[in-house]
């Protein structure tokens, strides 16, 4: 095989857009590279936007350190409302009024949320139970026990405040769901709440200032989409390779 049309490999930063799940964006990467060896480190709900780290070729083998890595978001609570999938692609629960709180009852709320914790996974998730799905079962109308996972949050700070809504920047490990903090921050107002916006911003020393969305992807020659590629021994310690 010559090297112009060698297996390409590397990582490729994307900018996901919303509306489409992560499987989609590795389905759009497989037919621009022309490979079926594409994989993802880490997935970010439909709704959700920015960072999403894809492997191509022998990358792939760099997931699970690349997913291991902490996480840096930007989102939106509304408050008010909270829905079953804990975000705003879910149908409304209860709706109740807002109090009349200050931008430093919201921070201390969030400070308060700092360190490590256990959090129980929503039942609208991918996490799986018995081999299934939680969201197959959430869409049988089925609640089942979940194990708690532990979590750590590093940072978690107001950015800014208008009723209904306020945004925040949050620095978590792996497996954190955002939308259950802020599922969790509504109780704590006593009004409810639900997470009407994330963004990815960074995962380890990755971020999305670096990375591509798939319409500049879809624009460039062959050659231009290789050069977006980043080797991955640039980017995971040669022993987490195998």
């Amino acid at each position: 095989m010559s090297e112009a049309h060698a297996e390409p490999q590397g990582v490729l930063l994307v900018d996901k857009p919303a509306g489409i799940t992560s499987h989609d964006v590795v389905d759009r990467v497989r037919r621009l590279f022309q490979t079926r060896r594409v994989g993802h480190a880490g997935t970010l709900d439909p709704m959700a936007t920015g960072l999403l780290i894809i492997l191509v070729g022998k990358a792939t083998k760099a997931s699970q350190y690349l997913m291991s890595q902490e996480k840096e978001y930007l989102g939106e609570v509304t408050l008010g409302t909270t829905t079953d999938t804990q975000d705003a692609e879910g149908e409304t629960l209860e709706t109740r009024p807002i109090p009349a709180l200050t931008e430093k009852q919201i921070q201390e709320a969030l400070h308060s949320m700092l360190g490590d914790q256990y959090q129980t996974p929503p039942m609208h998730s991918a996490k799986k139970v018995g081999g299934k799905k939680l969201y197959e079962l959430a869409r049988k109308g089925l609640e089942v026990e979940r194990e708690p996972r532990f979590i750590r949050l590093n940072l978690f700070e107001l950015s800014t405040w208008q009723s209904p809504r306020f945004t925040f920047r949050v620095q978590c490990t792996k497996g954190t769901y955002v939308r259950t903090l802020a599922h969790d921050l509504g109780q704590k107002f006593g009004c409810g709440g639900h997470l009407s916006m994330l963004r990815r911003t960074v995962s380890g020393e990755l971020s999305v200032d670096k990375a591509y969305t798939l319409e500049a992807l879809e624009k460039m020659s062959r050659e231009q989409k290789i050069a977006c590629l980043v080797p991955v021994q640039q980017i995971v310690p040669s022993i987490a390779l195998g």
